[in-house]
């Protein structure tokens, strides 16, 4: 027979375990924050004619066009590959069709980056976005579900970052504030102006 002193230390393992499992589920789980919940009550999705839903909901300024452009900041191209969205760091964002989450990570000059990959095999670059990714590689998402948050303009401790403002300071990609830069491509791997599946849209 084993005494009750061999059982003993069996005990306070199973006390300090089922502590730890609480003191993580009270402090370490995600839970919904109140703007996410507002954001979930109130948001309107915008379905344009051709059938894709506005990526940032109650923001529709654009503060770049597609095509030729002067370059805003050191590093940015003079040929814009899509759109920047006028939205603050925090603001959410959607997927605009039904589809999968192909990438998720820095990318050069579009800083942290999500690229959904459609049904219809469009890639969506959302960039300049939060490094704190709610959704993750081979992710499927629906049209309209939340899929990320706009970034910051500055970001620390990214390896070959190499974009930085004119103090020094390293920016979320070639970026001169928080914004949403939506680019579209086709299955050819071609850049189209994203605007075109968004005629209606103002």
């Amino acid at each position: 027979m084993f005494s009750s002193a061999f059982f003993k230390p069996f005990y306070y393992l199973i006390v300090f375990l089922i502590l730890l499992t609480i003191f993580i589920a009270c402090f370490f789980v995600p839970v919904l924050s109140e703007d996410y919940l507002h954001f979930l009550n109130t948001y309107t999705i915008q379905i344009s004619n051709e059938g894709y839903a506005w990526p940032a909901p109650g923001y529709t300024k654009i503060n770049s066009y597609f095509g030729k452009r002067q370059s805003p900041t050191a590093g940015a191209s003079t040929y814009h590959k899509g759109i920047d969205i006028g939205a603050p760091e925090g603001a959410y964002f959607i997927a605009i069709a039904d589809g999968t989450i192909t990438y998720t990570g820095f990318l050069g000059g579009g800083g942290y980056t999500i690229t959904l990959t459609l049904d219809n095999n469009l890639k969506i670059t959302y960039c300049h976005v939060s490094p704190y990714f709610i959704v993750e590689k081979n992710q499927k998402v629906k049209m309209g579900e939340v899929i990320g948050r706009v970034g910051p303009k500055y970001v620390y401790g990214v390896e070959g970052n190499t974009y930085e403002d004119e103090n020094g300071r390293p920016t979320n990609g070639a970026t001169t504030g928080p914004h949403l830069h939506l680019g579209v491509r086709t299955e050819d791997n071609e850049y189209m102006n994203p605007l075109d599946l968004f005629s209606n849209i103002e």
